[in-house]
């Protein structure tokens, strides 16, 4: 395809030329900024609202709260906490020791303890503390004692004589069912264990103790979040992270507290100055890949695993040393009969043919039937490896594979729809027909979470480093699917810096740090880059865009960037929120091809970005020559 995205010549030439800008605040010192502790009055309660908080009247991300734990001030200037059924009003907040001290707004207020009503808190998200004891009211039981036992106390202001309560430290103390015998209602009411000796003393009143509110300590953070604060990050929420949470510091993110190299070690590794590029080492590099773009070839790198000189063993071994995670093994004589002889080819890609095929119970298959292997199984193990460990909407599911002697498969569910490639990168009416603006807004979208997963929700995080339109596979509702994980790499939780042996990925996707490091180094955010590429790239076909003259002697980036607003415009033929989703699609593309890997968001804010409403999303500095 002739698309101006593809004038590789003047990419390099202005990779090559151009004056990096500074480094831009990362996603993550975004989020740190915006998860600062905010002032907040409700009525006489006065704080600083921080996590895991949240309130009404507060613009704090959700990020920067745990669910649940909602304050509402309502319009008698009360602050509020709902628990179930239970309205609390919190009286007091000590982020300290993670204490709320709370009042229940919903008992009644007689004075005659039987008309109480159990209090319950959610012990899902809140605590009991030690300075809490228990009010239990046994109303009209069927015993009746003169003198009472010790641990009881008449209700008097019931009629009957039988209505009885007591005080207790712990909120499931049992009562023996032979001491009262049977109760029309037991109430059981927290209360603070400061009242208690008054209570002995016959003051104050039992409805005096109850108004006088208990304490409950929140759970979220519990074990983490002191930490992190103390190392002088922020608490908040990350959904692919374990229970949920993150610790934000200043230039980066973690589990638990920030790192000890500290803010300052971090900001200057996060500073990328370039100095610029040898005539001799440039003139190499651009002479590479013009010999790489006139004969379309593709680059590969070397794979993640280092084999012996027999590809069959080494693969054997790997195969046993992971084999609890990898779906079934088939033989190579079950492969041919699901494929029937694999007679209904579907398509062929660098490393292999993919046929269509059946499970014996019906289910539709694709079979991947790897070419010859001359890299001792490097790319079968890999991608094995990477997509064995996944399960995400948004990622192919992975049904198993085959190994015997030479022959080499790997299963997957089946696309009806093929490729993106096919609908939305040719320009033509049928495609413009088959994907909308709307349908192509949700692809893009389903793939930002795909990558989030992968990025940041996986055990093992994983790096595709071949995000191309080839590789994104619809199925029967153009539900995007992630497939081809030959080139991933695998990396722990903690590293953000990735080492490869060589340039990996395809001509036009390919982030500039991937073939020279004089960008940075080659991280998730080289998937970023590649995205952000395909996604301009779809903006760019939907619209036909090669057909202008004035289009195809620009690089399509710097092309779009000058012309923005027109374009935009352009986009609302027949539906005006049209504009929306293309300015939102523009304007996250060209923040995933920035130059400096440091200066793309994650794909997480790309999958927030996306979502938002677009009024507040601006324009990336420009990052290519003009």
């Amino acid at each position: 395809m002739n698309h101006p995205l593809h004038a590789l010549p003047l990419l390099i030439i202005l990779l090559l030329s151009a004056v990096p800008p500074s480094v831009q605040e990362s996603d993550v010192f975004f989020r740190y900024r915006n998860c600062a502790p905010a002032p907040y009055k409700c009525g006489s309660v006065e704080f600083d609202i921080d996590y895991p908080f949240s309130a009404n009247g507060v613009d704090r991300p959700d990020y920067c709260s745990y669910p649940g734990y909602r304050l509402l001030c309502n319009t008698d200037g009360k602050l509020m906490i709902y628990m179930n059924s239970t309205a609390l009003q919190v009286i007091h907040i000590d982020y300290g020791n993670k204490i709320l001290a709370v009042i229940d707004q919903t008992q009644p207020q007689e004075t005659c303890p039987d008309h109480y009503r159990n209090t319950t808190i959610d012990e899902s998200k809140f605590m009991y503390t030690d300075r809490d004891q228990f009010l239990t009211v046994y109303v009209n039981c069927s015993a009746k004692f003169s003198p009472l036992p010790f641990i009881y106390d008449l209700v008097s202001c019931v009629s009957g004589g039988s209505s009885y309560y007591r005080l207790h430290k712990n909120k499931d103390d049992s009562l023996e069912s032979d001491v009262l015998g049977s109760c029309n209602s037991t109430i059981v009411v927290p209360y603070n264990s400061t009242m208690t000796g008054s209570l002995a003393a016959g003051n104050p009143s039992l409805v005096d103790v109850i108004r006088g509110g208990f304490t409950v300590r929140w759970k979220a953070g519990l074990g983490w979040c002191s930490d992190c604060q103390a190392s002088g990050g922020r608490c908040g929420v990350n959904g692919t992270f374990p229970d949920g949470h993150t610790c934000y510091c200043p230039h980066g993110q973690a589990i638990g507290s920030c790192f000890s190299s500290g803010p300052k070690t971090s900001r200057n590794r996060a500073i990328i100055v370039a100095t610029g590029v040898s005539v001799v080492s440039g003139v190499i590099l651009l002479s590479l890949l013009l010999m790489c773009t006139l004969c379309g070839k593709k680059f590969h790198g070397l794979l993640s695993w280092r084999g012996g000189s027999e590809g069959t063993p080494n693969i054997e071994s790997f195969l046993q040393k992971h084999e609890a995670q990898h779906p079934k093994r088939y033989s190579y004589s079950e492969v041919k009969t699901m494929t029937k002889s694999f007679g209904h080819k579907l398509g062929q890609g660098g490393f292999g043919t993919v046929y269509m095929g059946k499970m014996p119970n019906g289910k539709p298959i694709a079979v991947k039937l790897l070419k010859s292997c001359k890299d001792n199984g490097q790319e079968f193990m890999n991608e094995v490896a990477s997509i064995s460990r996944t399960s995400h909407v948004n990622i192919v599911t992975f049904l198993g594979y085959c190994i015997q002697g030479s022959k080499r498969a790997l299963i997957y569910e089946y696309m009806p729809n093929g490729s993106l490639e096919r609908f939305a990168f040719r320009p033509n009416s049928e495609a413009e027909d088959s994907l909308s603006w709307e349908k192509l807004f949700e692809i893009a979208v389903g793939i930002a979470h795909g990558l989030e997963y992968l990025h940041r929700g996986c055990n093992t995080r994983i790096v595709h480093f071949d995000i191309k339109p080839h590789n994104i596979l619809l199925d029967q509702d153009f539900c995007p699917k992630i497939s081809d994980f030959g080139l991933a790499k695998l990396c722990m939780q903690k590293e953000s810096v990735i080492s490869i042996d060589g340039a990996r990925g395809t001509i036009g996707y390919i982030a500039p740090e991937v073939f020279s490091k004089q960008f940075g180094e080659a991280s998730s955010k080289s998937d970023v880059y590649s995205y952000g590429m395909m996604i301009l790239e779809m903006v760019g076909t939907r619209k036909n865009i090669n057909a202008s003259a004035d289009v195809s002697s620009k690089y399509f980036p710097q092309w779009i960037y000058e012309h923005f607003e027109e374009y935009c415009a352009s986009a609302c033929e027949i539906r005006s929120d049209n504009s929306v989703l293309v300015r939102k699609m523009i304007i996250v593309g060209l923040w995933c091809i920035q130059l400096l890997p440091n200066n793309r968001p994650s794909m997480t804010i790309v999958a927030e970005m996306l979502q938002s409403c677009g009024n507040d999303l601006q324009i990336p500095p420009q990052s290519f020559l003009s």
